[in-house]
């Protein structure tokens, strides 16, 4: 009973983050109304994300901190979908050998595969802090590819990062893209994250896309890369036909993986 109040608890703590990161400011009246909760309930939520650093309390609700909005967007996405991109993750491990070694790009997709790769003997590459953390807790050697650090992804892009990636040669590279359509391929919406994906891919024998099937017929600013350039599509539910069509035309592995 209690793990299913705390469960429940966190549940409505991202959403008043949620809220909070659209609108700068929430109110107790209308966050109890939307959760269907008492007030008082409210209020100890907000009372503890401003003990936490994201919100101060302000006369009938709260505002979140400027500091703290680019780290509630990351955990945000962070705990989006995490059941489709742990079903990925699983997929994906199943396409890594022993002896190899792995690139990830910096997306919460490749973060969950980080979080399972100790279950093979490889070392990685890598490009964001928290994937970075979760391999020196687990024990798989990796190297970190610095750079100009992008606070919303905690990821490294620029010269600095394209110049070094390009003289590493690793043997699988995993990424990730916020929309893929036919059409125009795997899109993201920050160019210098745009770049670094670009390069990471480029380094790669073997290119494995991580999609769940949230971002399928969608497209962001600008293009990463298209189909020909990717070897593998690992996603959450089987794709459309016409995904299907494009995949089997420019000879695309798809592996499913439902989420369970």
């Amino acid at each position: 009973m209690v793990s299913e109040v705390l469960r429940v608890g966190a549940e409505r703590q991202h959403l008043i983050l949620r809220r909070a990161l659209a609108g700068r400011v929430v109110k107790i009246k209308d966050l109890a109304a939307e959760l269907g909760v008492h007030e008082m309930t409210v209020r100890r939520d907000l009372d503890q994300l401003a003990e936490q650093g994201y919100l101060e309390r302000v006369h009938g609700g709260a505002r979140l901190l400027e500091k703290a909005s680019e780290e509630v967007a990351h955990q945000l996405r962070a705990t989006k979908n995490t059941e489709a991109k742990d079903s990925i993750a699983r997929a994906a491990l199943d396409l890594i050998q022993d002896g190899e070694v792995v690139a990830l790009d910096a997306s919460t997709t490749a973060l969950a595969l980080a979080r399972v790769l100790h279950a093979r003997k490889v070392s990685a590459i890598v490009s964001g802090l928290d994937a970075a953390n979760v391999l020196a807790q687990s024990g798989v050697p990796f190297a970190m590819v610095g750079g100009n650090f992008h606070a919303p992804a905690r990821s490294f892009v620029g010269a600095f990062f394209t110049d070094t990636i390009a003289r590493l040669h690793p043997d699988k590279v995993f990424f990730s893209a916020k929309a893929f359509s036919p059409a125009i391929g795997f899109t993201d919406a920050h160019l210098p994250e745009v770049g670094a994906k670009q390069a990471l891919i480029r380094s790669g024998s073997t290119v494995v896309a991580l999609l769940d099937a949230s971002k399928f017929a969608r497209r962001a600013l600008a293009t990463i890369t298209t189909l020909d350039q990717v070897d593998v599509l690992v996603t959450d539910q089987p794709p459309s036909a016409d995904v299907q069509a494009a995949l089997d035309a420019a000879d695309v592995q798809l592996v499913t993986q439902e989420a369970r």
